[in-house]
């Protein structure tokens, strides 16, 4: 992470003593591709809705969570970029799949 965790704010990142590292671990929901629009939108309203719930964002954040709403746009262009540099590392690491 970037930035220290609310759940332990005491508790220093790596990127505290690597300068420029950060990572994290991130939940979604997904859909087939041909899943109609109107149905991922739907899913993404209620999915929003419930994010917003007080009691859900205690939940998470007691376990270290950081509730993200967002639009199926903003969470594919996540993944395009996780994917983009996490490829880079593991083509830097020289590993391969055995």
């Amino acid at each position: 992470m970037a930035t220290r965790s609310e759940a332990s704010p005491d508790v220093p990142t790596v990127g505290d003593f690597v300068p420029g590292f950060e990572a994290s671990a991130l939940q979604g929901i997904g859909a087939p591709k041909s899943t109609p629009s109107e149905i991922v939108d739907k899913l993404n309203m209620e999915i929003n809705a419930g994010l917003a719930d007080s009691k859900l964002r205690a939940r998470l954040a007691d376990v270290g969570g950081t509730v993200i709403p967002g639009s199926p746009a903003a969470f594919g262009r996540l993944i395009t970029e996780e994917i983009e540099k996490w490829g880079k590392v593991v083509k830097f690491s020289g590993a391969k799949p055995e």
